[in-house]
């Protein structure tokens, strides 16, 4: 399994466009092969910070999803509302120990 964590901060005053955008991404994401799980979350602390979380069966779902037409769709219009860089981490979710 291969676990990602996606930091986005966005431009507070987006929030809505921004949230209307990361539906339409979070439901066809979740209808894709290969996907366990596609959840967005908001910090309690930082209220811009947004963190995607997915869970996909391995790396081949996951190459298969950054090339779907939603998620290329959504890269495009991201730029409109973050306002950091994305932050990315990948993780094989194999158990060390």
């Amino acid at each position: 399994m291969i676990i990602i964590h996606a930091t986005l901060t966005i431009d507070s005053a987006k929030e809505t466009l921004f949230l209307n955008e990361m539906t339409t991404l979070l439901d066809a994401s979740r209808a894709e092969e290969g996907n366990i799980s596609y959840d967005l979350t908001k910090r309690t602390d930082k209220e811009n910070e947004f963190k995607m979380i997915e869970i996909w069966e391995d790396m081949s779902a996951v190459a298969k999803h950054n090339t779907s037409a939603h998620f290329t769709s959504f890269s495009e219009k991201a730029k409109d509302y973050l306002i950091a860089p994305l932050q990315l981490s990948v993780y094989d979710a194999n158990k060390i120990k």
